[in-house]
């Protein structure tokens, strides 16, 4: 897998949006994907929010998008913390360790711009990005909270860097 900053190139965040329309569908069992007009904006946003805001994307040998990661700063903390917005990966290549090449590439850079925590929430049913999280060493943090929309419990992780 290749990692690619897409930053400054529309198509690299169509890309984004697009496994990130897939990839929910996926993960909540729904027939019904995203418009690129809908889950657009939504990645568009990270980026907008904050200049130290970034979107990575995994591609295969071949050119194919696999992945993707969107963080942004978290701002009025002590220390230097980023928040993984979005984190998604195509549904045809779950368990082939995309998601963990994002997650690897992503902390590696928040490292290397001064960040010592990471941290994002997951909904606490989505095993797979659990154990993933839990297998790259990130931790729990508090008990889990209802999503601002859905509703549906999420637990809090953090990764000190």
């Amino acid at each position: 897998m290749e990692v690619d900053d897409a930053a400054g190139q529309p198509d690299l965040i169509d890309e984004a949006a697009q496994i990130w329309a897939e990839a929910t569908a996926a993960r909540d069992r729904s027939a019904e994907v995203a418009e690129l007009a809908d889950s657009r904006p939504v990645i568009q946003a990270v980026l907008d929010r904050s200049a130290q805001a970034f979107v990575l994307i995994a591609r295969s040998p071949d050119g194919v998008a696999g992945g993707f990661v969107a963080i942004e700063p978290v701002a009025g903390r002590t220390e230097a913390t980023a928040e993984v917005m979005y984190i998604g990966v195509s549904p045809p290549v779950w368990g082939q360790g995309v998601g963990e090449t994002m997650l690897v590439a992503a902390c590696k850079r928040l490292r290397a711009d001064g960040y010592a925590t990471v941290e994002l929430s997951v909904y606490v049913d989505n095993t797979r990005a659990k154990a993933l999280y839990e297998r790259l060493g990130w931790r729990s943090v508090g008990l889990p909270t209802p999503h601002i929309r859905t509703g549906k419990p999420e637990q809090r992780y953090e990764l000190r860097l």
